[in-house]
């Protein structure tokens, strides 16, 4: 049987090589993940497909690239991309990207992928192996600025929301652990950076019960209206709902971002 002689995948958010297609897998084969946006307003993506061992996309060798343009402008990590490798019994690859919102869909076909000696393929597991420490660490920090960057991000977002519902203090002092966290991701300290979101989340936990206590608000409301609606119309409206329960099943969203063009 054929398999992969080395791993496949692309290039995700902060240089990261996130493999779809591990290597010595059976071909033909398929697979794709659901990615999103890094940045908001982001309307194209940049796929860049990969081949290699390494955790950092610049250590891997490029098969191709293509752009998938036409995506709404959303905030970051609402569009959903889902990127998807088919791999046929000639070793052929094809690669399509499909924005699930308005089904726009861009591919590439890899007729003669980088055809390695076995020598080449040896030497590539084996750099592999001797960099898997230092891949690690570089691998580590990009995550961690990802991670760091995403709570920066949502807390601002929560501020402007529901800042007016804490006190004065409480919020100054939100605003203090996102400036060191900022500085924290300026310096690329991971130290200082897992500290921060330590720090910032617990500042942000009276922000965070702000915006909990208005969501059960809503939902008590809705919850009232339903039950003052006619049995006979919620019996109707409930109907829809076992349906859908009984056949689709909601895909898994891999919690990773495309980096934005030019960064």
């Amino acid at each position: 049987l054929d398999v992969t002689p080395l791993s496949l995948g692309i290039e995700t958010m902060g240089g990261v090589f996130t493999k779809l297609i591990e290597r010595n897998t059976t071909i033909p084969t398929k697979k794709s993940q659901i990615f999103s946006t890094a940045a908001d307003n982001q309307t194209a993506v940049t796929v860049r497909v990969l081949q290699g061992e390494r955790k950092m996309a610049d250590d891997n060798v490029e098969l191709g690239r293509f752009d998938l343009v036409g995506i709404p402008v959303a905030p970051r990590g609402v569009p959903q991309v889902e990127v998807a490798f088919d791999i046929d019994a000639n070793g052929i690859v094809h690669v399509s990207a499909k924005d699930l919102g308005t089904g726009k869909e861009q591919s590439i076909r890899i007729t003669a992928p980088k055809k390695l000696s076995k020598e080449e393929i040896e030497k590539m597991v084996k750099e592999a192996e001797k960099f898997a420490n230092e891949d690690e660490k570089r691998k580590e920090e990009v995550e961690a600025i990802n991670q760091a960057d995403a709570l920066v991000y949502s807390t601002e977002k929560s501020l402007k929301e529901f800042g007016d519902k804490v006190s004065q203090q409480e919020r100054a002092d939100i605003e203090a652990r996102l400036n060191d966290l900022k500085q924290a991701v300026k310096d690329k300290n991971i130290d200082k950076m897992k500290k921060g979101m330590e720090d910032l989340t617990k500042a942000s936990h009276k922000l965070a019960e702000e915006i909990y206590k208005q969501a059960a608000a809503k939902q008590q409301g809705k919850g009232q209206a339903q039950e003052e609606a006619a049995p006979q119309e919620q019996a109707q409206q409930e109907e829809p709902k076992q349906s859908k329960a009984s056949g689709d099943k909601e895909e898994e969203i891999i919690d990773a971002e495309f980096k934005e063009e030019g960064k």
